[in-house]
């Protein structure tokens, strides 16, 4: 489909010199190989890319989360056939968007899949979101996880100080962008590292707690149904823990253009990711319920050292370390793809052009990532810590469903186009449907965050048809931003991509 390119503000995609692409292109010598252009190189294979939706859905989450799923279910057994479900849906989510990767050749994800199928507005508000609230959000929520399982063991059995988290958390942040404005192979060499890293720590989890439950230790299992603590009002709110737990499904896509053989690549490492997940996350679940009672967990603010302090004891100390690292993996992960949504936004007209320009040497999106910074920044030092995720997850997955809800309808209007890789019609309706029905019904359930995301999310629209869609910025803000973005292309040695990679 061609669609009419926006402006943002009128800028004009500048090279690396400052001058007008075309002259640009006219003075510069030739090159002697095409590797040599400024351009995203496909250096993603089948290992890395597994590792990458591996090392970014296991993070956090799964040390986290378990008491928010127990807390908004209300019993054993309802936690554990919600973390199934979660895994069953991600894995629907998942080979939707394995569908819409091989469809749609171009990187950028959700942004690129609501362009494709529903229009530049709904696409346009999906960057505005993620660049907004949701990237800061999760980016904070998961940076803090980090900072606290590195910082409380020097301070047990006494609290933490929260300055000084939040200094840790930031370390840990600045260190993820530098390595991600290094180079492309050295961030997914540490995301395939650290994504052995945590499958280490989990599978430290899930043998003692599986040992002991071949024992007969099954006390916590008993009556695992109790159907009277069950608020169907809560629920939502269960697999919103759940699902966060599985976020990062579908950063792969993301950078489709840098995936060797997509049409293979994508749905493989989409299967295998996924599959492998959801069991290890309900192994775990059911260790912890098989070492630790749920009132124990619900009072917990660090499940899995509770559960390192009970079930390994010899090798307790050595649990937040592992949790802190799979942290920084899951923020690696972010920032690796997340900055790709708004390159390919800006390269589309439809974002500030200084987001679609690559470093002239290393070849990364380095404004897209750098340009990340301060919000996070920002929200990470005075951010409210309980509600990021609430916060953040409504417009995730509003914009997940659109997208989902994008792909039939596509279906419907183009038979004929070549999908080399089509999902189940049921699979794909009952996940937009299930999508729908989690967003609804959240506005009830927590309608403080959810209905300030929804708000700011709405923000977005006159903010398209102004500067994007009518482009009436005036001509004194238009000047400043152009000087400005090419004082910051001059300043980080960044130029427009020089080869189709789509």
């Amino acid at each position: 489909m061609n669609l009419r390119k926006g402006s943002f503000g009128g800028c004009a995609p500048m090279t690396g010199t400052g001058m007008d692409g075309r002259q640009a292109k006219e003075d510069s010598e030739p090159r002697a190989r095409e590797g040599e252009a400024v351009h995203l190189r496909r250096e993603i294979g089948l290992l890395p890319a597994v590792s990458f939706i591996i090392g970014t859905v296991v993070g956090s989450g799964i040390f986290i989360a378990p008491k928010g799923v127990l807390m908004n279910s209300g019993s054993v057994g309802l936690s554990l056939l919600v973390w199934t479900l979660c895994g069953v849906l991600s894995l629907f989510g998942a080979l939707c968007y394995a569908e819409l990767g091989t469809t749609f050749t171009k990187s950028g994800g959700h942004y690129t899949y609501l362009l494709e199928t529903l229009g530049p507005l709904p696409a346009f508000l999906r960057l505005w979101v993620e660049f907004l609230f949701v990237r800061p959000a999760v980016a904070s929520y998961v940076s803090l996880a980090f900072g606290r399982y590195v910082v409380e063991p020097f301070f047990a059995p006494c609290e933490a100080p929260m300055a000084l988290i939040r200094v840790v958390s930031l370390l840990g942040v600045t260190f993820v962008v530098a390595i991600n404005c290094w180079s492309v192979t050295m961030a997914s060499r540490t995301q395939v590292t650290l994504t052995f890293i945590k499958t280490f720590a989990l599978v430290l989890i899930i043998v003692p707690g599986v040992m002991a439950l071949t024992k007969g230790k099954t006390d916590n299992f008993q009556n695992g149904f109790e159907v009277e603590a069950l608020r169907l009002d809560r629920l939502p709110l269960a697999f919103y823990n759940g699902l966060y737990a599985y976020g990062g499904w579908f950063y792969l896509n993301f950078v489709t253009e840098e995936v060797i053989n997509p049409n293979r690549t994508i749905p493989l490492a989409i299967t295998c990711s996924m599959v492998t997940v959801t069991v290890l996350y309900v192994l775990v679940n059911v260790s912890y319920y098989t070492m630790m009672t749920p009132a124990e967990l619900l009072v917990s603010d660090a499940v899995a050292v509770t559960f390192a302090n009970r079930a390994l004891q010899g090798v307790s100390s050595v649990i937040p370390l592992l949790v802190a690292l799979s942290c920084l993996g899951a923020l690696n992960g972010g920032f690796f793809s997340s900055p790709r949504m708004l390159f390919v936004g800006a390269r589309e007209g439809h974002w500030p052009p200084i987001f679609s320009m690559i470093h002239i040497r290393r070849h990364t999106p380095l404004p897209a990532v750098l340009l990340l910074y301060p919000l996070v920044a920002l929200m990470l030092i005075n951010g409210e810590i309980q509600h990021l995720l609430s916060f953040a997850s409504f417009a995730r997955w509003f914009f997940i469903a659109l997208a989902t809800l994008g792909m039939l309808i596509h279906r419907y209007r183009f038979p004929l186009q070549t999908r080399p890789f089509k999902v189940p019609l049921a699979i794909a309706v009952t996940f937009t449907v299930v999508c729908f029905f989690i967003v609804g019904l959240s506005l009830y359930s927590d309608p403080w965050n959810t209905g300030r995301s929804f708000a700011l999310t709405l923000t977005g629209v006159p903010v398209y048809y102004a500067v994007v869609h009518r482009r009436h910025l005036p001509p004194r803000w238009r000047r400043m931003f152009n000087y400005c973005s090419k004082q910051l292309q001059i300043l980080l040695e960044v130029a427009q991509q020089e080869v189709k990679t789509y």
